[in-house]
């Protein structure tokens, strides 16, 4: 790779950000770049915010309550994005709380099966989420709308970050194959999902800004503690939280 191939912002990272992050049907050629697209994973957030908002916004346009509404926003967060963070989320329970040695906790976290820390994971983030969007749906569909594109925009924009400051805790798996994630790509990561948030939330979009980075900064330094590093798992749980945070915040 030369080193403009390594320029910061090139127009195939977004297409490469969302072939990575979701399932929708994105052609990209090649993922050289992958570590490099990081940046970029604010942007899927509001892709997949906005998808899943218009959604939403449907469901109420045919005479949905806000509970189905918010039902049919969250369903299509999780099926767009291919449950890939869900699955993190439930791993990263098992092994971080089921392991008693670093080692244990790698080998629970990469089993593809659940255990009951998992499922009681799934269902307080699922449940969490789906109360708090039936809020924000009450309160007004413009209102739950923005809420969906912050919160899946900041959720991914703390990603890099936890990608730039922690080692791979292991040798294989998705975020080893991604790669070690540049410090500027990750400011430009964070920034980029916190200019978005404050120009569509306004003063609100601060403390949401302020909930999300606490969120990943929790989760990194479980992470560190526990496994010393950083997984994939760990990113996907990362996401979880720090929008679950996010869409409490808004709340508050």
């Amino acid at each position: 790779m030369t080193e403009n191939d390594k320029s910061l912002i090139r127009p195939v990272d977004l297409p490469l950000a969302l072939s990575l992050l979701t399932r929708l049907p994105v052609r990209v050629s090649a993922y050289e770049r992958s570590a490099e697209a990081a940046w970029a994973y604010p942007l899927v957030g509001v892709v997949l915010g906005t998808l899943a908002a218009l959604g939403g916004l449907a469901a109420g346009w045919i005479g949905l309550p806000p509970p189905l509404s918010a039902l049919v926003a969250l369903s299509l967060l999780i099926v767009l994005s291919g449950a890939m963070h869900e699955d993190g989320l439930a791993d990263t329970a098992d092994g971080l709380w089921g392991g008693w040695t670093r080692e244990k906790r790698l080998e629970i976290m990469k089993d593809s099966h659940i255990g009951s820390y998992g499922v009681l994971a799934l269902i307080l983030s699922v449940g969490a989420r789906w109360g708090a969007l039936w809020l924000l749906f009450e309160a007004g569909p413009a209102t739950a709308a923005v809420a969906l594109i912050a919160a899946a925009t900041l959720s991914r924009g703390v990603m890099p970050a936890l990608m730039a400051a922690l080692p791979h805790a292991r040798d294989t798996g998705l975020s080893r194959r991604v790669g070690g994630v540049a410090p500027i790509s990750a400011a430009v990561a964070g920034m980029l999902a916190g200019a978005i948030a404050i120009v569509i939330l306004g003063g609100a979009g601060v403390t949401a800004v302020l909930c999300a980075g606490v969120a990943a900064l929790g989760v990194g330094a479980i992470a560190r503690a526990k496994i010393g590093g950083q997984t994939g798992d760990i990113l996907g749980a990362s996401q979880q939280i720090a929008e679950i945070a996010v869409l409490f915040s808004l709340l508050a």
